[in-house]
């Protein structure tokens, strides 16, 4: 038996033509493999982003609730080096740069053999001293690098998606008669930057001549309309060129003919946000179903399925035990994901309910039809730990400052015993600020209308309750939503209604800035400029009132007004009055 993960990275579900039929994306490979494999209609995320979900697929198992971007743990059960002990020889391919650095750099030594390519995303891989050009933004460092990096892959020959797959094919023109491996071939891409070449940037021509722009930020949308769209376009070309290297698995599979006796499975760690809800990206906004419903397409030899459909709750923790089972190993007791091959034969549920989240964000469910999203109860977001005994960052290690702070925790049911370092953290998303969200998918699958229903919350709560309980999440996560911990939540517990003006509030799109008096120009000014003058304080003042009394300590002085809006709720008509106060002409 054989098998081959391809997992992509910021992959939307709702632009591929299995999932939308009106797509403009022209990924024809995305289809075939439909046709040749059961798709998942209602595969979720679990823990986000990148490394998080990594871990999901090692360990099968959540971990949002007890710690945030990091390595695997000592205690974790990771299904690679699982499979390699069985004496499955497993492989990794893959040009996923959050591997080499301090927050990812114990998952690749899990497989058997690896090979990594370097240079996506600012990677520090080329060194050019006093390189020209580049942005002045605060990714400027990165972009600097990311630039550089390009220059080094002038064709798509080049290029560190089509190296990666080049390696995974020649691990399966070099193996594929030999028995009991599994190669994973892991592409960074469609994630951003969208770097592509002109073959597949030709593939959607359109008239703009504005500035360079394939890799927005994570914030709300301030950019005009036909930026918004070129962005699109400049992802839509990125995931054509996954499309050809999708394509170029299969061709290896028909030519060999290993669909008799090799699974295939095809999946994400999460989508990204183009405009939609009028945000760019991920993990700074509420984890809406573009960015967690995600495209999953299976193949196992033993079930079969071929061009078939499942609608079973399934999610990223199930990827593990399937993994395990299809080669004859039992999963580990701390797993808490399910074999897929029940979904498979008959589409058997095997879940009444999928967890996902971010740590410190929203703790949220869906049953399939209602998505429920739990904000904290109030804005300290607090208290929030990290449980580790692996005390690093994505791109650094804990502080000096971090750990002189940490305590020894309990054990937990899952640490084989051992008690892990406890620190108290903050996260990069306040979940208070965006409020606790209800939404119905079947009549509002674009989840602009939250809605307000206290039976069919309190329904959604307890089994929130019941799953975190499950998870053995620390008292302390139920603490910061507000959820009790020794007790069963009752309708005092609810908080939709009670956050919903805020919550609205927060899924409001930025006004683009020429729609404010004097084209905005108070709104761009540097915060502690605009205070210093008098109409400028005394609207602010006015109109955001909490600004001037608890937020401003926090904000860089040279933010201006509208970029603070661009990252977090700030009222569209407490923006245009304030614009408009401003640029009013005094009277005599």
């Amino acid at each position: 038996m054989k098998a081959i993960i391809l997992m992509f990275d910021s992959l939307n579900r709702h632009m591929l033509s299995p999932y939308a039929a009106d797509t403009f994306v022209d990924a024809p490979n995305f289809a075939r493999l439909a046709a040749k494999t059961a798709t998942f209609d209602n595969f979720y995320a679990g823990s986000m982003p990148c490394m998080p979900a990594r871990r999901e697929m090692h360990t099968g198992r959540h971990n949002f609730l007890h710690r945030s971007w990091g390595p695997l743990e000592p205690f974790d059960d990771s299904m690679p080096e699982m499979l390699g002990k069985a004496g499955v020889h497993t492989h990794l391919v893959s040009d996923h740069p959050h591997y080499w650095e301090d927050g990812g750099a114990t998952y690749h030594p899990r497989y058997s053999t690896w090979e990594f390519f370097r240079g996506q995303e600012g990677d520090p891989w080329k060194g050019v001293v006093n390189p020209s050009g580049g942005s002045q933004d605060w990714r400027a460092g990165m972009k600097r690098q990311d630039l550089i990096n390009r220059s080094y892959m002038p064709t798509e020959a080049d290029h560190s998606q089509t190296k990666t797959v080049d390696a995974g094919l020649h691990f399966i023109d070099t193996n594929h008669e030999a028995d009991k491996w599994m190669l994973q071939i892991e592409l960074f891409d469609p994630h951003e930057p969208f770097f592509t070449h002109s073959k597949y940037k030709a593939l959607y021509e359109h008239g703009y001549d504005g500035p360079e722009f394939d890799w927005p930020g994570y914030q709300k949308v301030t950019e005009p309309k036909d930026q918004v769209e070129h962005a699109r376009y400049e992802y839509a070309a990125l995931v054509s060129m996954c499309d050809k290297s999708l394509g170029r698995v299969l061709d290896a599979m028909d030519q060999y003919n290993m669909w008799e006796d090799t699974l295939l499975l095809v999946n994400t760690d999460h989508g990204f946000l183009l405009g939609e809800h009028g945000w760019w990206a991920k993990s700074v906004q509420p984890w809406f179903n573009e960015l967690v419903h995600l495209p999953m397409f299976l193949w196992d030899p033993r079930t079969g399925g071929k061009d078939t459909r499942r609608g079973a709750l399934a999610q990223t923790i199930d990827i593990a035990p399937t993994m395990l089972r299809f080669f004859g190993v039992e999963p580990t007791k701390d797993m808490q994901g399910q074999d897929l091959a029940a979904v498979l034969q008959d589409d058997s549920e095997v879940r009444e309910a999928a967890l996902f989240g971010i740590h410190g964000g929203h703790v949220n469910i869906t049953d399939g039809r209602y998505v429920y999203m739990r904000a904290a109860v109030d804005p300290s977001n607090a208290p929030l730990e990290d449980y580790t005994l692996m005390p690093t960052h994505m791109r650094s290690r804990f502080s000096t400052a971090e750990l002189a702070q940490w305590e020894p925790a309990e054990a937990f049911s899952f640490t084989k015993g051992l008690r892990t370092m406890q620190l108290q953290t903050t996260s990069m998303m306040n979940s208070w600020v965006h409020g606790t969200l209800l939404f119905d998918l079947e009549t509002d699958p674009g989840q602009t209308n939250p809605i307000i229903d206290d039976e069919l919350e309190l329904r959604l709560l307890k089994t929130l309750a019941n799953l975190m309980h499950a998870n053995d999440a620390p008292e302390s996560q139920f603490q910061r939503l507000g959820i009790p911990f020794d007790a069963e939540p009752t309708a005092q517990h609810l908080l939709a209604a009670q956050q919903a003006d805020r919550a609205r509030l927060a899924l409001e799109p930025l006004p683009p800035m020429d729609s404010f008096a004097d084209g905005g120009a108070a709104l761009t000014l540097p915060l502690l400029e605009l205070l210093q003058d008098v109409r400028g304080r005394e609207a602010v003042e006015k109109h955001l009132p909490g600004l001037i009394s608890t937020e401003l300590v926090n904000i860089p002085a040279q933010l201006s007004l509208y970029q603070l809006a661009a990252v977090i709720p700030v009222s569209s008509s407490a923006l245009g009055s304030i614009a408009e106060e401003v640029a009013a002409v005094p009277t005599a």
